[in-house]
């Protein structure tokens, strides 16, 4: 990416502010600036159809349009651009807004508290371009019959996440996360289809594809002499069943694979309909040997209680605490305490969605067991796997 290519939008209200942010960027390289001094200004220059942005840098507090109106505007564009958040107000005013611009849909680089410095600039401007806009699922709309006849064709498979010991830096095993393999397509995330899945019944069917692939999957690390963990997702509803359990084994074992070397992750936020069958059926798969997973730990409503009665042998925090954290003190307090928490119930943890070297560095100074997210790797077939596994090389 060359900084001189791309065109800036300087949206701040304070002159010497916004010279300094005009200034740092020429130094920089750039040679395409737009300033504004208010939201609205900025507005009309975002809206220009004559006006190419690439990437805005804006302050929060401006007269006759603040910059979260601003924000809310660029992202009912659904524009292609990138924005860059300055402000002296206080972090966690700033932390509320980043979360806001990303919910908008918003490719957000980052916050800088005034003054921002030319280094400080380079460093968010360079993760223009390495950064896809999110699509949003109505994007794709496929047939319900397409999907239905896609997965008795078994086109859906699983896709394995790395996951690493962040104090040793080896591969200790991966969760496995289902994608459809479309012909035509390419490889499809799970908001596509798994809708449907679900009206139609076919959850069970998925459940047991995804034990059965992965359970082998996992077994061929084995013969290559990598005594690895797999991680499955479960539906908390599926333990309605008295017998599930007791299948569940059954589908493992049979593939070769001991309930040791696999652990069942359990979405925290999944209310129990059945509390007293649901536990029974947790109990049941901890004393075969599963490991039990708290998934997306901190987004539920019911954390604690959850963590009171259900045996778990890992805590997972949610990507939300973990991506950009340590950037973000609040997020830090939170992953702390929760390191700290599960060290002393005796349980693993693991954060998912690392994206950067300062979130692995945040993790592992924190204390945290193991590290998943795209600064690893991003899910990938069982046969990418093995090829990547050797080639793994962790941050020192």
């Amino acid at each position: 990416m060359n900084i001189a290519d791309l065109h800036f939008l300087v949206a701040e209200d304070h002159d010497f502010q916004r010279r300094t942010l005009v200034a740092s960027l020429k130094s920089l390289g750039a040679q395409h600036i737009r300033e504004a001094a208010d939201g609205r200004i900025a507005l009309d220059f975002f809206t220009d159809l004559s006006e190419q942005v690439d990437v805005i840098i804006c302050d929060l507090e401006m007269p006759n349009m603040d910059g979260m109106e601003f924000i809310r505007h660029v992202g009912n564009a659904d524009a292609p651009v990138s924005i860059i958040l300055t402000s002296a107000m206080d972090r966690s005013v700033i932390s509320t807004v980043e979360t806001m611009t990303r919910a908008y849909g918003i490719t957000l680089l980052g916050a800088i508290e005034k003054p921002a410095t030319p280094a400080k600039l380079r460093a968010l401007i360079e993760r223009h371009g390495q950064q896809v806009k999110t699509v949003a699922p109505a994007a794709i709309e496929i047939p319900e019959a397409e999907i239905i006849a896609a997965f008795r064709q078994q086109q859906f498979e699983p896709a394995y996440q790395p996951k690493v010991d962040l104090a040793s830096g080896n591969v200790v095993g991966a969760e496995a996360l289902v994608r459809w393999r479309h012909p035509q397509r390419g490889v499809l995330s799970p908001w596509v289809f798994l809708g449907v899945i679900e009206r139609n019944g076919l959850i069970g069917e998925l459940t047991w594809m995804m034990l059965k692939k992965s359970a082998q999957t996992c077994l061929a690390w084995h013969n290559h002499g990598w005594p690895m963990n797999i991680s499955v997702n479960l539906s908390l509803t599926s333990l309605e069943d008295l017998t599930l359990a007791d299948r569940i084994t059954q589908t493992v074992e049979k593939q070769g694979l001991a309930p040791r070397y696999m652990t069942l992750e359990i979405t925290e936020s999944a209310a129990m309909t059945n509390v007293a069958t649901c536990l029974e059926g947790l109990a049941r798969l901890r004393m075969k040997g599963f490991g039990l997973s708290i998934d997306d730990y901190g987004t539920g409503y019911s954390s604690m209680q959850q963590l009171g009665r259900i045996p778990f042998t890992e805590l997972k925090i949610d990507k939300s605490f973990v991506t950009d954290s340590a950037a973000n003190p609040q997020n830090r307090v939170i992953l702390e305490s929760s390191i700290d928490m599960a060290r002393k119930l005796g349980l693993k943890t693991v954060a998912e969605g690392i994206e950067t070297r300062s979130d692995w560095n945040l993790l592992k100074e924190l204390g945290c067991t193991i590290a998943q997210g795209y600064y690893i790797a991003k899910p990938m077939s069982a046969a990418d796997f093995l090829d990547w596994v050797p080639e793994w090389t962790a941050p020192e």
